[in-house]
């Protein structure tokens, strides 16, 4: 078995904008683990700024696993390097996949059924996020996700009342994303004014880290609170628990390249069940690559929510790939081959 890396710099289409600046490329390394005339691929996709990962020593740590790989040594500890690790596991299922790509082969690998996905509407100018909105309602979007916290708070309410004017929530379900966002002060009188539009939820509405004042708004919010940059470094399973414990959100979001990969989203699954919280799952920006494996997993779940699993079309470079997006669900087509010239 032998191993290599390639990195590649994906390029927004439109700039993205969230709570945390305006996000216009994002690097990706791509794991190549070769068995037999096989090759598995596996995404290890950094988020500038939010993943822990994202520090020095990350084009290190591929090479002492490419290494131990090459030289049929014991992998390296990749515990503390989450996106590094759910790269890995996903380039070793695809490479034990009976069809490439098809590391959980079944009805949506077929294209037999699609998985309900979010709309996701970045943050820009006002008129810019109305845009967004109608395409993504005249498109077949049943759930609208926006992103908030950068622009002013009364524009935002303004946007949200646009979908309401002429959609109720049983017609369209609306999120609302704040990335840590609003501060621990006018957190509970924004939270109240979101919740007269009967949205689904809000995820991570106060700056992660302050478990208490999370706790509090989650025991007293009219508005249900999921939590996203929450999980993000915690790894250990008893501090996991701890948190839910502590915190006890309505739900939780999982993103497996930046909570550590399948195995990891498994326990966060768990302990969502044990405090009785929801869940659903996001891709962290990935390429199609990645986004196909998340997708793949996630449908093995039947979570009947809709997913965060939108983000394919935003990139001018992505691979061309059996995915595609019809009435606001993700679809895997098989007939369509996969193209990965531009990373081969």
């Amino acid at each position: 078995m032998t191993a290599r890396w390639i990195k590649y710099i994906l390029q927004f289409k439109i700039p993205g904008g969230t709570s945390r600046g305006i996000l216009r490329e994002k690097p990706s390394w791509f794991l190549l683990i070769e068995k037999n005339g096989k090759t598995g691929i596996g995404e290890c996709g950094l988020l500038p700024g939010l993943s822990t990962d994202d520090r020095p020593g990350y084009e290190s740590k591929l090479n002492e696993l490419v290494e131990a790989i090459n030289s049929g040594e014991s992998i390296p500890d990749l515990k503390h390097w989450p996106s590094i690790s759910f790269g890995m596991e996903m380039a070793i299922a695809d490479l034990g996949a009976e069809k490439a790509h098809q590391l959980f082969p079944g009805a949506f690998t077929r294209g037999e059924t699609g998985i309900d996905i979010n709309g996701l509407v970045w943050m820009g100018k006002p008129e810019d996020m109305r845009r967004q909105i109608d395409e993504k309602l005249d498109t077949g979007f049943q759930c609208i996700k926006l992103k908030i916290g950068a622009v002013e708070f009364a524009d935002e309410l303004d946007l949200i009342a646009h979908i309401r004017k002429n959609y109720s929530a049983a017609d369209i379900t609306i999120r609302v994303d704040a990335n840590g966002a609003f501060s621990l002060k006018d957190a509970p009188g924004k939270l109240t004014q979101l919740a007269e539009f009967e949205l689904h939820s809000i995820e991570q509405p106060i700056p992660a880290g302050n478990w208490d004042a999370m706790a509090e708004l989650c025991a007293t919010s009219p508005l249900p609170i999921a939590l996203d940059e929450e999980l993000i470094g915690i790894s250990d399973v008893a501090e996991m628990d701890r948190m839910m414990k502590t915190i006890r959100p309505q739900a939780i979001i999982l993103k497996p390249s930046l909570v550590g990969g399948f195995e990891a989203c498994d326990q966060w699954i768990d302990l969502a069940k044990k405090h009785r919280a929801g869940w659903w799952a996001t891709s962290a920006l990935e390429s199609n690559i990645g986004l196909n494996a998340i997708a793949q997993y996630t449908f093995t779940k039947n979570n009947p929510l809709p997913q965060g699993l939108g983000t394919g079309q935003l990139y001018t470079n992505n691979f061309d790939s059996p995915l595609e997006i019809k009435s606001g669900k993700l679809f895997h087509f098989p007939e369509k081959d996969w193209n990965l010239s531009k990373l081969l």
